[in-house]
């Protein structure tokens, strides 16, 4: 579950950095309160998630799924060129976030936590 909402989280971001952009510097009402509710929401569910995932490993796959829905729906929409480059960074993007998912975090444990010595 965990996963899913920092997914969820993932595209909220996208929702508020498309709604900044339309907020035209949060001059424009309905899109300086989407981008409001979306940021205080995508925050909030990064938040959960990373009380279960690492800090580490949920702030680059929200960072690295925001970033690519945020291009993929500019370039859909007609506000970005589709270009063969842009779609090749985009998978390669997205790659990472697949790989982040599926390796195993282990904690890290420091030499004092080995030798049973805890300051």
């Amino acid at each position: 579950m965990p996963w899913i909402i920092l997914f969820v989280s993932a595209a909220l971001e996208a929702v508020w950095a498309t709604a900044l952009g339309a907020s035209k510097g949060l001059s424009q009402i309905v899109p300086t309160i989407v981008f409001v509710v979306a940021l205080v929401s995508s925050m909030a569910t990064l938040a959960y998630a990373a009380t279960h995932i690492p800090i580490s490993t949920a702030y680059a796959v929200w960072a690295g799924t925001g970033a690519a829905l945020t291009v993929a729906y500019a370039m859909l929409t007609g506000q970005e060129v589709v270009t063969v480059l842009r779609v090749l960074f985009l998978i390669g993007i997205v790659g990472s976030v697949i790989g982040l998912k599926l390796l195993k975090s282990t904690p890290r444990v420091s030499p004092q936590d080995r030798a049973g010595t805890h300051g």
